[in-house]
């Protein structure tokens, strides 16, 4: 008998410990909704071309991408590497959609066609493609206007230059690279008009040996300071063995050229991006096409070396201050291009849409458009 009743007590006690805590939830469940059920992250996408630690463009990606994380808690981010352009980026892009993202942000021009495609697909999701040139209802491009430090950063250059043969690597001859070439011929230009500027292609954006090929051959032509606009280290590493001035893009690149880097064309994606999820997030987000310039942030100049002469860091700096005030134009004319021919006459400005679609080379540059 005492048997029997001690069963019923253990069922009674383990029907109210069942019944206390399917009512009170237990203590892993704070924190969720009502319900409890967990409250959904906002995910957000990153497609990148490269890996986030080569410094590089993709870097920049990557440190923006955290800073939305760290700036946005309720924000989950996924990021996708080494994506070649083409199918592989249809089929990346498509794969965050599928994971819920509903913000994707493709970081690379050649993933332009696939953005368009996907984007088809899933109207309720937001695309956004780095430095694009087409839109749709739910499809936005944004870019920075980086060739204003580029104008600096050819300042910098042309003064510290002696043979007056300034390299650069550059990947492709789209309009996004070509204005950034002239912009550093015409910072270079604008405080030594023997300058030239000679440009190797690479017809790869990633490729580390092409780019450190290229930047060899570029010395060996007699290239004291080297640039680059390449998603590779190379080029610094290069001049740091060849003991001639660096300069960087995309992040400050001075670990890789430590005794010869002088400064950098930077990028700071992270308060961009914040800005972008807001808008998705609570509804305010419309298409378009955003360029800003040095007044926005979104662009930068790397600290200027010491080895650098302090009048000159001291231009570099007044010209900084100037274009970010609109004082300074850096494609205001008289503009020649490399035959002579004017372009652009005193008193004259480019549009934004001729600079957007650069496809010719202002005179100074050692290069052809087409190779």
């Amino acid at each position: 008998m005492k048997f029997k009743k001690m069963g019923s007590f253990i069922l009674l006690f383990v029907f109210l410990s069942v019944f206390v805590v399917g009512c009170g939830g237990s203590t892993k469940d704070k924190g969720k909704d009502s319900g409890d059920t967990q409250k959904e992250k906002f995910k957000v996408g990153f497609v990148y071309i490269g890996t986030p630690g080569d410094a590089g463009w993709t870097y920049t990606h990557d440190q923006g991408r955290k800073y939305l994380a760290k700036e946005l808690p309720e924000v989950e981010t996924i990021f996708l590497e080494n994506v070649t352009e083409g199918a592989d980026a249809e089929r990346s892009i498509d794969q965050l959609a599928q994971q819920g993202c509903k913000v994707i942000f493709t970081t690379s021009f050649g993933f332009g066609d696939a953005t368009i495609e996907v984007a088809k697909k899933y109207p309720d999701v937001v695309f956004m493609h780095a430095s694009g040139i087409e839109t749709a209802d739910n499809v936005g491009t944004y870019f920075g206007k980086i060739e204003q430090m580029r104008y600096l950063t050819g300042i910098v250059a042309g003064k510290m230059t002696k043979t007056n043969t300034l390299g650069y690597v550059a990947a492709y001859d789209i309009p996004e690279v070509v204005r950034g070439i002239n912009a550093y011929t015409l910072g270079a230009q604008s405080v030594n008009p023997n300058v030239k500027v000679k440009v190797v292609w690479t017809h790869n954006w990633i490729d580390a040996n092409l780019a450190k090929q290229a930047a060899d051959s570029l010395i060996e032509d007699g290239a004291d300071v080297i640039t680059q606009h390449v998603d590779a280290t190379s080029p610094q590493i290069a001049a740091e063995e060849a003991k001639v001035w660096a300069i960087g893009y995309h992040s400050d690149m001075k670990t890789y050229a430590p005794n010869y880097s002088l400064t950098a064309s930077v990028w700071s994606w992270g308060p961009y991006y914040v800005d972008v999820v807001k808008s998705v997030m609570n509804k305010t987000w419309k298409t378009g096409a955003y360029w800003g310039g040095a007044e926005t942030g979104i662009i930068d100049l790397a600290p200027i070396s010491d080895k650098v002469p302090a009048d000159v860091k001291e231009l570099a700096v007044a010209k900084q201050a100037d274009i970010k005030s609109g004082k300074l134009d850096i494609f205001a004319g008289p503009l020649k291009a490399q035959d002579g021919t004017v372009k652009v006459k005193e008193g004259q400005k480019m549009t934004d849409e001729e600079i957007l679609s650069f496809n010719w080379f202002v005179a100074g540059v050692d290069g052809k458009i087409g190779q």
